[in-house]
C-alpha cells in the first residue's frame, strides 16, 4: 500500500473489509502536539481511539477498557499486572480535542469534539455496511461492492437484473414457520442493489410468513425508490407497496417491525390450493424510482 495518507477510490473499494471496518483517523490539525496527543489516546491493541474509563499499569502503559477484559490483567506493553488504576490526566485531555470521524478516509469530511465522535461513527453514512444475509451469524462488513460479491461467492445468493421479479416459494409443511428463511435474492437496478427477503415466523400467537425489500446503501437514499410486492390466489390477492430499508436497519429489526408484506399462514394456505398440506405462493413486485419533473414540480415513476 502507498506510504501516502491518501487513497484514491479504486484503492479504498479493494481493501479487505477488516481494514474497511476500522480506518485510521487523519487528524486535520496541523499541531505536531494534538496529533501526538491523538496516538497516545489510541489503544496498542485494538488500535481504536480510548474512552473512558482508560486503564493503566503501574509502569503508565494505557489500554482501553474493552481490551482490559481480554488480556486476563496483564499490561500487553510490559506484562506487570493492571490492577485497577484509571488514567484521570488522560481522560481529561481527552475532553479539549477534536479529531476527524475515522471513516474519513471513505469520504467523510466531520471533525467532532473528542467525546462525541463515538455516537457519530456509530451512525456515519460513510462507515462500512454489515452482510444483509439473513439466517446466519455472518459478521463480514464492508462496502456494497465487496458485500455484493460476499453474498455471490460465499452465501451463493441469486443474483438478477432488473426492476421486476416473480419469485414461487414452497415448503412441504407450512405448519413448520418457526424462524424459516428463504434464499435470499439480490438485484440489480438503477445502478444499485436491493435484497429480497422471505421467511416464516410467529407474530404473536400467529404463525405468518413475510416478504420485504432492503436496499443496499443508506436510508436517505433508499427513499428514492419505491417498491411493491403482491401475492393471490383463488381470486383474492394482497398487496404491500412502500419504501425499501437501508440494510443499516437490519434483517431482524425490519422483521419485527412488520414493514412488508405480512400474509397469515391460512391466507397463505388459501393462495396455495390444493389441499392446503403444502405451501405454494408465487410473490411478484417491481422497484421503481421517482425522479422529480421538472415541469410540473411532481414525480413521475421510472423503471428500468
Amino acid at each position: 500500500m502507498p506510504s501516502s495518507d491518501v487513497m484514491d477510490e479504486e484503492e479504498i473499494h479493494g481493501l479487505p473489509h477488516q481494514l474497511l471496518s476500522v480506518p485510521k483517523p487523519l487528524n486535520n490539525n496541523s499541531n505536531s502536539g494534538t496529533t501526538s496527543v491523538h496516538e497516545l489516546l489510541e489503544c496498542p491493541v485494538c488500535t481504536n481511539s480510548m474512552y473512558p474509563p482508560i486503564h493503566q499499569c503501574h509502569n503508565g502503559h494505557t489500554l482501553c477498557s474493552t481490551c482490559k477484559t481480554m488480556v486476563h490483567n496483564r499490561c500487553p506493553t510490559c506484562r506487570q499486572e493492571l490492577g485497577d488504576i484509571r488514567c484521570l490526566a488522560l481522560e481529561k485531555v481527552a475532553e479539549s480535542l477534536e479529531l476527524p470521524c475515522r471513516y474519513n478516509l471513505l469520504g467523510c469530511p466531520e471533525i467532532f469534539p473528542y467525546y462525541s465522535k463515538l455516537k457519530h461513527e456509530s451512525l456515519c453514512n460513510f462507515g462500512p455496511y454489515n452482510c444483509p444475509y439473513a439466517g446466519s451469524d455472518c459478521s463480514v462488513v464492508g462496502d456494497i461492492p465487496y458485500l455484493v460479491s460476499h453474498l455471490r461467492d460465499d452465501h451463493k445468493v441469486d443474483m438478477h437484473s432488473g426492476c421486476t421479479f416473480n419469485h414461487r416459494y414452497v415448503k412441504s409443511n407450512p405448519r413448520e414457520v418457526e424462524n424459516a428463511t428463504w434464499m435470499l435474492t439480490v438485484f440489480h437496478c438503477f445502478g444499485q442493489y436491493f435484497c429480497l427477503h422471505f421467511e416464516a415466523f410467529q407474530l404473536e400467537m400467529a404463525p405468518v410468513y413475510m416478504a420485504f425489500l432492503r436496499f443496499m446503501g443508506d436510508e436517505t437514499e433508499a427513499r428514492n425508490y419505491t417498491y411493491s410486492l403482491e401475492v393471490g390466489g383463488n381470486g383474492r390477492k394482497l398487496i404491500f407497496e412502500g419504501n425499501p430499508r437501508s440494510i443499516r436497519d437490519s434483517h431482524k429489526k425490519v422483521r419485527d417491525s412488520h414493514d412488508g408484506l405480512i400474509i397469515q399462514r391460512n391466507m397463505a394456505l388459501f393462495f396455495s390450493g390444493g389441499d392446503r398440506k403444502e405451501l405454494k405462493l408465487r410473490v411478484t413486485g417491481r422497484i421503481w424510482k421517482e425522479q422529480q419533473n421538472p415541469e410540473g414540480g411532481t414525480c413521475i415513476p421510472l423503471c428500468s
